[in-house]
């Protein structure tokens, strides 16, 4: 730079004192405004400088955080993507283990039906038994005691007894 700028200053006076003939003072203007950028750039150019590599530290430095935000949103996303197939997971057992819960229980009460209809029918048929029992004592208990009662009738043992048979039968 400062090659540049005195490359310049030397160059300066062949560029004032070149002229063709003719006055204008566009030379003259073209140069000061020459000069004076070369002092703007000489003050300023170490300012300008750390200006832009500051404002460039700052960009990357935001840029770097929006990356890590990324980085940690994407992560968390991750991490809930994993939960969630563990919870679907955990619901398909559970759900099968429920289901195996169901056949056990149905299984059960199916077996507590069955047995109780076995019980049912097993005291059925004794109440059933003991009915028609009694229903025969009732009918002996009658038949004998029409029979003795009829003094008329003279039976033996054994015709009684066939007569027994015969009524209960």
């Amino acid at each position: 730079m400062r090659k540049m700028f005195i490359l310049l200053l030397t160059l300066m006076p062949f560029a004032l004192f070149a002229s063709d003939g003719a006055e204008t003072d566009i030379i003259q203007r073209t140069v000061n405004f020459i000069i004076f950028a070369a002092i703007l750039y000489y003050l300023l150019a170490d300012k300008i400088k750390a200006f832009f590599a500051g404002r460039t530290e700052s960009i990357q430095a935001e840029l770097d955080k929006v990356q890590d935000t990324l980085k940690e949103s994407e992560q968390k996303v991750a991490d809930a993507e994993k939960k969630l197939e563990e919870a679907k997971k955990l619901a398909a057992e559970i759900v099968s283990g429920a289901n195996a819960d169901i056949e056990k229980i149905k299984a059960s009460i199916a077996k507590s039906v069955e047995d109780d209809i076995a019980h049912l029918e097993k005291n059925f048929d004794n109440k059933t038994d003991a009915e028609l029992r009694k229903a025969k004592v009732a009918v002996v208990e009658e038949i004998l005691n029409e029979l003795l009662n009829n003094d008329n009738l003279d039976i033996s043992q054994d015709e009684l007894a066939n007569i027994v048979m015969k009524r209960v039968a």
